[in-house]
């Protein structure tokens, strides 16, 4: 039912001023008012507001591949303020997934806040995705998580309000299932879609598992598989098949709760989860801020089903590309590994799973107990090897020589004119002092 008179009322002062009251660079009557007699700022909709689209089509880039790149997030945060209160245990400073502010000697705030477009159609999938990402942060730093608030933007003069409540019904009861309250949350009007939450933990200022304490010698043990990207950009253009985003929305939607219950109970120290930047970019965290080369076996990393051909193909993300151009000077791949296996380790993530480093000794054990937990692909990766400034070594199986490197010839991801710079400054340079909390 159409109220005449505010629209009148409305569309006059817009009529006079020369420009729509809602959108500033519009005229009135707008385009939209002309072909199908609504006017939206009088608060009328479309007949046809849809309920059933596809979410994808209302974004250019799905789930984590819609943040900012690595590098140019590096340049936007040079030179801001450093943080000096000797409350903050963990801050933005060492890349880490959320930051920890001590309130007393056994208790310290974990706070993260996680928002991107979504990655699978289905509005209430797509909130317990969100969800399930949001949430990791605090469980990836050997927290658990307590309240969580909301953060929506949405196209609500083209989506149906029901819509964007799925979206926060699958949000809710995932956190509930996280043992985690909603307490509240702020929208907005915007022409994509973006969700998310910031989450508030708490952990033991002694227990906080950071991405700064890997050791010589730690398996590295992944949660999830990898191909969430591929698969999510794939389905985007007409190229994934249905069983592949089924297999991809069950994983994004799982809690890392259980395999941070594991992770806490076997006291691992150090670890991260694996999301936007990819696995080389959160491993690559984990190498720089430890001062340790990492070595990953191409055959041992779990994929969803697939990945590999899509990789092959050239199924590659801008996002993606984003992340080498970030991580790539770390990364050297063995010859006998092909390059769909390095393209993988590029692929942003969402709700990835937990990348943790185990000692050695408990790592078997650790596994069996991830599996038994239901993380049923959680698999042993990897190693770190030995001291560096932070590399990755990409080989095809887990046989190395003496000093802890591939033993087959390596390809490094160094432009060929820059490698002979970037190998005698890579000798030159010290391994970096350990951080102190």
């Amino acid at each position: 039912m159409i109220d005449f008179e505010k629209r009148a009322r409305v569309m006059g002062r817009s009529i006079k001023l020369g420009r729509c009251i809602c959108n500033p660079k519009e005229p009135c009557p707008c385009d939209l008012f002309k072909r199908k007699n609504v006017c939206l700022c009088s608060g009328e909709r479309e007949d046809d507001a849809a309920e059933d689209a596809p979410l994808t089509q209302f974004v250019e880039n799905a789930g984590c591949a819609s943040k900012i790149g690595r590098e140019d997030l590096r340049k936007a945060l040079a030179g801001l303020p450093r943080v000096f209160d000797r409350r903050v245990l963990v801050s933005a400073e060492t890349c880490d997934d959320a930051g920890v502010y001590k309130l007393g000697p056994a208790l310290a705030l974990v706070q993260t806040v996680d928002v991107f477009t979504p990655c699978v159609d289905d509005a209430y999938l797509f909130g317990r995705i969100a969800a399930a990402n949001s949430v990791s942060d605090v469980y990836a730093m050997g927290g658990r998580p307590l309240t969580a608030l909301s953060i929506v933007a949405f196209p609500i003069e083209k989506l149906s309000p029901r819509v964007m409540n799925r979206m926060l019904q699958g949000g809710i009861d995932a956190l509930r299932e996280a043992g985690t309250v909603v307490v509240g949350g702020h929208s907005l009007k915007d022409k994509e879609i973006k969700f998310g939450f910031a989450v508030t933990g708490v952990v033991h200022p002694k227990k906080i598992v950071t991405n700064a304490a890997a050791r010589p010698g730690d398996s590295l043990i992944l949660t999830k598989p990898l191909g969430t990207g591929a698969i999510c950009f794939a389905a985007q253009i007409g190229k994934a098949r249905p069983a592949w985003i089924r297999a991809a929305g069950r994983s994004m939607a799982a809690l890392n709760r259980g395999a941070a219950e594991v992770m806490t109970a076997a006291g691992v120290r150090c670890a991260t989860d694996v999301t936007g930047f990819g696995l080389a970019g959160h491993l690559g965290e984990i190498s720089v801020q430890s001062g340790v080369m990492a070595e990953i076996w191409a055959n041992a990393l779990p994929v969803f089903p697939g990945v590999l051909g899509l990789l092959r193909d050239g199924v590659i993300s801008g996002a993606a590309e984003r992340n080498r151009e970030a991580a790539a000077r770390r990364v050297e791949r063995a010859d006998d590994v092909g390059q769909e296996f390095e393209d993988l380790l590029y692929d942003p993530q969402t709700s990835g799973g937990l990348l943790m480093c185990v000692p050695e000794a408990k790592a078997a054990r650790v596994l069996a107990r991830l599996r038994a937990k239901g993380a049923v692909k959680a698999a042993i990766i990897g190693r770190i090897t030995r001291k560096s400034e932070g590399k990755i070594v990409l080989a095809k199986s887990p046989h190395q020589d003496k000093e802890g490197t591939a033993s087959s010839r390596r390809k490094s991801a160094t432009p060929r004119n820059n490698r002979k710079r970037h190998s005698e400054r890579s000798k030159e340079s010290p391994p970096p002092k350990k951080k102190v909390r």
